[in-house]
């Protein structure tokens, strides 16, 4: 490869090397469906669609709008857009029609596809995003206003479009969450993207005879860029429609999946069939299964603990990063530090780390700070926001926002953002302890803590539990078994719910604190 290839080079290259071999599956339990295409099928199929956005218009540098749910089409559109040197713009799938709206107004896209799923939200706005030229859409009952994917494919050609791309060059436009305000758009680069790939692969050593078990939303800088560890050596990938504990163990078996990328509700449930008998690890072909791995949120070390009480064989990793820095990888266990279970780990493959106080000054070991990274997955910027672009990025590091702590070892820990942090009589309390101590009770199915108003100690700690099927935990025992806790970190109002996450695993903690701040729970001085 030479020194300016790209991903969609990546794409190119499996194609000539591995043509017949399977590249992706896509699983669709819910409707007993699966679909398979080849290397070269899924390259011819990416040169089509990257041919018809240049012949209505698409140059380099132009933005394409993705709103679409996981499957081969998401990808095939993505690498499509990737190589006419335009930038892909990946949609959040729970963005309503007024954060779409939010988004074409940011970006200016050119061109949109998205599937049938979103017709109603796109019908609602489409008069309104007068810089969209071109729809593409993915479904049955084709909009009026719109082109059919497959027909746009069948009347293009496969051969490769002649466009230069360089490192240099933007690739894509990733809008954040937007679970804490308006989504932020951020530019990432054809280097960017590629550091993914290779950051991956050194910290999980995929080879083409692994399998994928592709699960989280693409749009997501997660999920996708953890399969570039794979498809960079030209791995087999199963995007898996559905995330319930049986389609897992399912995919794994029948597909000898080797690699799974969890969230903790994920895996919290499979762990809760287990536990209750419903399912049975032995029912299903596990063996080839060498790697399970969480990232984008905290993880207790309680759930990996009863992980390996049913797969002691099976290496575990935990990964840290954010969209800014072009997904995981830049923190990560590794598969070799179990015994740090706890850590998000040590600086990730040609990353470098430090924990600073709010002068930019590094801490002692052990002392609490932000964790600012640095290295070629940092983003690009902000994009069209210079200010919030020079607050994260100075003198070539990234800071997260995240705070943290390193042991002696070189070991993170990851305390908590610094928006979440709980000022309880002017000591900090950081929830993810909190968490973490709640999840070591075998009642507790999750848990999230949050900062309430008072008038005496500023705020007070209140949790949230949702509690494992079938058993039964009153406010009182909460209450009791929280004794372990310092005084000033233990839980003073109680309530029982679903903890709300978002599509990458994360707590939205906004969505809590409108829930049940001001409500009366449980209170103990």
């Amino acid at each position: 490869m030479g020194i300016d290839v790209h991903i969609g080079e990546m794409l190119a290259r499996n194609a000539r090397l591995y043509p017949t071999d399977i590249a992706l599956v896509e699983r669709t339990p819910a409707e007993n469906q699966r679909r398979e295409i080849t290397w070269k099928q899924f390259d011819d199929a990416a040169n089509r669609f990257a041919n018809a956005l240049i012949k209505r218009g698409i140059n380099k540098g132009d933005k394409v709008m993705h709103l679409m749910m996981n499957s081969i089409d998401w990808l095939i559109a993505y690498f499509g857009v990737v190589r006419t040197g335009a930038w892909i713009v990946p949609l959040n799938f729970r963005f309503t029609s007024d954060d779409i709206k939010y988004c074409v107004d940011t970006a200016e896209p050119k061109a949109m596809i998205f599937g049938e799923e979103f017709t109603e939200r796109i019908d609602a706005i489409q008069d309104a995003m007068p810089t969209i030229e071109h729809y593409c859409f993915v479904g049955k009952d084709v909009p009026s206003y719109s082109e059919l994917f497959e027909k746009v494919l069948e009347t293009s050609s496969s051969n490769p479009p002649e466009r230069e791309i360089t490192h240099a060059d933007p690739c894509g436009l990733y809008f954040t969450s937007g679970t804490t305000g308006k989504p932020k758009p951020i530019l990432l680069t054809h280097k960017n993207m590629v550091c993914a790939c290779i950051t991956e692969n050194m910290h999980h050593h995929q080879t083409r005879q692994d399998n994928f078990i592709l699960i989280p939303p693409l749009y997501h800088t997660g999920a996708k860029m953890h399969w570039f560890g794979s498809f960079i050596v030209g791995g087999r990938a199963v995007i898996l429609k559905g995330a319930t504990p049986e389609y897992v163990l399912e995919a794994v078996s029948e597909e000898k999946g080797t690699i799974v990328w969890l969230l903790v509700p994920w895996a919290q449930d499979i762990l809760v069939k287990f536990d209750s008998g419903e399912l049975k690890p032995d029912d299903y072909d596990l063996s080839q299964w060498r790697l399970m791995h969480i990232g984008a949120q905290p993880v207790p070390p309680a759930l990996v603990k009863h992980w390996k009480e049913y797969f002691p064989a099976m290496a575990y990793d935990t990964t840290y990063g954010l969209s800014e820095s072009t997904g995981p990888g830049c923190v990560h266990l590794g598969i070799e530090n179990e015994h740090k279970v706890g850590a998000i780990g040590l600086p990730g493959f040609n990353w470098e780390t430090q924990i600073v106080d709010p002068d930019g000054n590094p801490v002692p070991h052990g002392d609490v700070g932000e964790l600012a990274v640095k290295g070629e997955g940092v983003m690009k910027e902000y994009y069209k926001n210079p200010e919030a672009t020079a607050q994260a990025l100075r003198n070539g590091w990234l800071y997260t926002g995240d705070m943290a702590r390193q042991d002696d070892d070189g070991f993170i820990f990851l305390v908590d953002r610094k928006k979440d942090v709980i000022i309880c009589g002017g000591e900090n309390v950081f929830p993810v302890e909190i968490e973490d101590f709640l999840h070591t009770n075998a009642k507790v199915k999750d848990a999230a803590a949050i900062g309430c108003p008072d008038e005496r100690l500023g705020e007070i700690v209140t949790v949230v539990i949702d509690v494992v099927p079938g058993q039964t935990l009153t406010e009182e025992e909460v209450l009791v078994f929280c004794e372990k806790l310092p005084k000033y970190k233990r839980p003073r109002k109680v309530f029982f719910g679903e903890v709300p996450r978002n599509p990458t695993g994360k707590i939205e903690k906004p969505k809590l604190r409108k829930t049940y701040i001001g409500i009366e729970g449980a209170f103990k001085v």
